[in-house]
Formats: structure tokens, C-alpha cells, sequence
């Protein structure tokens, strides 16, 4: 029974969205759960996927809060 855990920050992925939306999250899982199908032959019933928001002020990369670091990279001409 695989239990898959994703972790993402809270913001949204479009303008005025400010968390993952519902069809996002079913993407998601739909996604993760046909990966271990098609992979590991894991049945889909079998599978468990959680999915588990961040707040971006929880979210460090690269030694700096996630803010920071993305501010600093844009600044540098990288995405």
C-alpha cells in the first residue's frame, strides 16, 4: 500500500488564487496514483496520496525563506 506525500507551498497558481485549487489537488492525485500504477503495477485503490500545503513563510530553499530566494533569483535573471 504506497502512501505518497506532496508537499507544495500556499499560493495559488493563478491571479487572485492564493492556495492549490481542488482541480489542481485531483490532478495531483490522479497523477501520482497512475505513476505507481504504470511503474510499479500498484493498484490505484491501493494508493494513497496527501497532500500537504505550506505556508510560503514555513518554506526555506537555498538558506533563505522562499520570498527571498525567489527575489533574489528574478533579480539575477533566473526563473
Amino acid at each position: 500500500m504506497p502512501i505518497v506525500t506532496i508537499q507544495v507551498t500556499r499560493e495559488g497558481t493563478a491571479p487572485g488564487a492564493s492556495a492549490v485549487t481542488p482541480e489542481e489537488k485531483a490532478q495531483l492525485i490522479k497523477g501520482a496514483s497512475e505513476l505507481l500504477l504504470d511503474v510499479l503495477n500498484k493498484p490505484l485503490e491501493a494508493t494513497f496520496v496527501v497532500i500537504q500545503e505550506v505556508e510560503k513563510e514555513n518554506w526555506g530553499w537555498g538558506g533563505l525563506p522562499v520570498d527571498e530566494f525567489r527575489r533574489q533569483r528574478a533579480q539575477q535573471g533566473k526563473s
